[in-house]
C-alpha cells in the first residue's frame, strides 16, 4: 500500500491507480477502442500522485521507467486519446493533466490545487459551475468556464500559521 497525501488525508494510492486502470479498461471495451501499453502506462503515471503532470514531466517518467526516450508526439498522441476517452482532464492554465475519477460521464469539473504540495482534487460541483455563471451574469460579465477552472491555495497539510494573511484566518484563494 502506498500511502500519498491527498489534501488532508493519506490516501491509499495503490487502490487508486488500480481503480483508474480498471475504469479505463472497462470504458475502452464498452467503446471498442485501444488502450494501448504506452496509454495505459501514461493514465497510471497522471494516477500516480495526484498532481497535474505536463507532457515533459510525463515523457522523463517514461524514459525512467524504461530503456528508450519516447517522443513528444507519443505522449501528446496517448494524452489526446484519454482526454477524448474522458479518462484524464487538462489544466489549461498548467498545461497539464489530471485523472478524472467519473471517466466515461459528462460533467464540468473545478480544480483545488494546493500551491505548497501541488496536490489537486476535483470537485464535480454542477451547483457551483451555475452560482458562478449566474452571480456573473447578474454582474453584467460573462466568464469562459476555463478561467475560473481552478482554484489555488494551500491544502491543510501544507497550510501553516505563517501562511494565514489575516487575523480573522482567512485563507487569500486566487481564482486563475
Amino acid at each position: 500500500m502506498t500511502n500519498t497525501p491527498l489534501a488532508c488525508c493519506d490516501h491509499d494510492h495503490t487502490h487508486c491507480i488500480s481503480d483508474a486502470i480498471a475504469a479505463a479498461h472497462a470504458l475502452c471495451a464498452e467503446r471498442s477502442v485501444r488502450l494501448t501499453p504506452l496509454r495505459q502506462q501514461v493514465l497510471e503515471l497522471i494516477w500516480e500522485s495526484h498532481k497535474p503532470l505536463g507532457a515533459y514531466q510525463l515523457m522523463d517518467m517514461l524514459a525512467l521507467a524504461s530503456t528508450r526516450r519516447v517522443a513528444p508526439p507519443t505522449v501528446y498522441r496517448a494524452l489526446d486519446f484519454l482526454l477524448e476517452q474522458g479518462l484524464v482532464h487538462r489544466i489549461n492554465g498548467l498545461n497539464a493533466f489530471i485523472g478524472c475519477p467519473a471517466p466515461g460521464k459528462k460533467h464540468q469539473s473545478h480544480f483545488l490545487i494546493c500551491r505548497h504540495c501541488g496536490v489537486a482534487v476535483e470537485l464535480n460541483a454542477a451547483a457551483l459551475t451555475m452560482n458562478i455563471q449566474l452571480a456573473a451574469r447578474n454582474a453584467g460579465f460573462s466568464i469562459p468556464v476555463e478561467i475560473w477552472k481552478k482554484i489555488v491555495d494551500f491544502c491543510s497539510r501544507s497550510y501553516t500559521a505563517e501562511d494565514i494573511p489575516s487575523e480573522k484566518g482567512l485563507a487569500v484563494i486566487k481564482i486563475e
